[in-house]
């Protein structure tokens, strides 16, 4: 990342300043993605201007709980994460491969290549936008359609101030405040000043970006005031990671009881692999006209909670409920580190939230530390 000129590093913008950001990255070609209200819920999708931010909606957060509440001031990201993630379009859910005809005519897919610009990400869906990149793009510099959304996408981040019921960045190390990897980075405030968006910049092109948009230059004490603002949502997060070697206890943990208890009450329909910001498991599947003159493969999202994803030529290798929930706690918080040398969670909560039946992974991580004596809190070991 090169350095940016000193008089971008912190300016503040208005609200109509947040408008004007996102006419700028239209206008640069981008497809802008952000937050806004559709179903009773706050989801992404694509924005046509800053009039469809979610001004003055917040959440309310618990296990296999979420709904909209009307704040009392008109923030725009007031709100923890909502039921989607940026994953959808970095890892499309479902996106086609190849088709061909019977005469042996091979047909790639049609690529849109039109560039992303998402607006809002928190600290941690920063993180998980990192580790879909280290897990689907190895070669950063690869010709393909994944490694080219990740090479022109931009992030305008959102340093967090409200954490919700079920958040737990904090103990994953992903937030409140957003690390590395944003070309802009906005902390809302909403006081007696007004409203305003305090912005830095990380890279040169949100420099660029920032160039074309009204803002006037930050104060020290609105540089410091934003500051104390994430630094205090870190004590406020709703949920807690125990603070252990959470790959080791999963390991020892493996023929505990507990896995029998949390499977009677798991569903396994796979909502929380959905969610999570960083599943990435998939399965292809092959499909023909009624003529078998045209065939078409697809490839989409797939669960290890299913049934059949751990089938082999003898037969399916998971048939409990308790293996395949196993397998993905264990994964998700443990083996994940073997694969790519971070946890494969980042503590937004999600699975929590739209589990049907509010299983709440910190509490079941809780459990094991409590069943293992090595990992209790008057013995734990550092998780890192």
């Amino acid at each position: 990342m090169t350095s940016t000129p000193a008089e971008h590093r912190d300016s503040v913008l208005d609200r109509r300043g947040v408008d004007q950001m996102i006419d700028v990255l239209r206008g640069r070609g981008y497809r802008v993605v952000g937050p806004t209200v559709r179903d009773s819920a706050i989801v992404l999708e694509e924005l046509e201007s800053g009039a469809q931010l979610p001004a003055g909606w917040g959440v309310t957060t618990g296990p296999g709980t979420y709904r909209l509440r009307r704040r009392d001031d008109d923030a725009v990201f007031g709100h923890s994460s909502g039921p989607q993630s940026w994953k959808q379009y970095l890892h499309p859910p479902r996106q086609q491969l190849w088709s061909a005809e019977s005469d042996g005519t091979f047909h790639p897919p049609v690529e849109d290549d039109t560039p992303y610009a998402f607006v809002g990400v928190r600290g941690c869906d920063l993180a998980a936008i990192a580790v879909l990149r280290r897990v689907l793009c190895p070669d950063p510099d690869a010709d393909s359609a994944t490694a080219r959304r990740f090479r022109s996408l931009f992030v305008v981040a959102a340093h967090c101030t409200e954490p919700g019921g079920v958040c737990f960045c904090t103990s994953m190390g992903t937030g409140p405040a957003a690390g590395p990897g944003y070309d802009l980075a906005l902390t809302e405030r909403v006081d007696s000043q007004g409203h305003r968006f305090l912005v830095e910049v990380g890279t040169d092109a949100g420099a660029d970006v920032l160039a074309d948009i009204n803002r006037s230059p930050a104060a020290a004490t609105d540089i410091d005031e934003a500051r104390a603002a994430v630094s205090a949502a870190a004590g406020r997060m709703g949920r807690t990671m125990p603070q252990v070697n959470l790959r080791d206890l999963l390991a020892d943990a493996r023929s505990e009881d507990v896995w029998d208890e949390v499977s009677n009450r798991c569903l396994t329909c796979g909502n929380c692999t959905m969610v999570c910001p960083t599943c990435f498991c998939t399965t292809s599947e092959d499909i023909t006209d009624l003529t078998g003159e045209h065939a078409e493969r697809w490839e989409h999202w797939s669960s290890c909670f299913e049934l059949d994803y751990s089938e082999l030529h003898g037969g399916t290798v998971r048939t409990s409920g308790q293996s395949r929930y196993r397998q993905w706690m264990s994964h998700k918080l443990g083996t994940w580190f073997d694969q790519f040398g971070s946890s494969g969670c980042v503590g937004c909560g999600r699975c929590i939230d739209w589990c049907p039946v509010g299983i709440d992974i910190t509490e079941e991580a809780a459990r094991l530390v409590q069943t293992l004596p090595p990992y209790r809190p008057d013995d734990a070991r550092e998780q890192r």
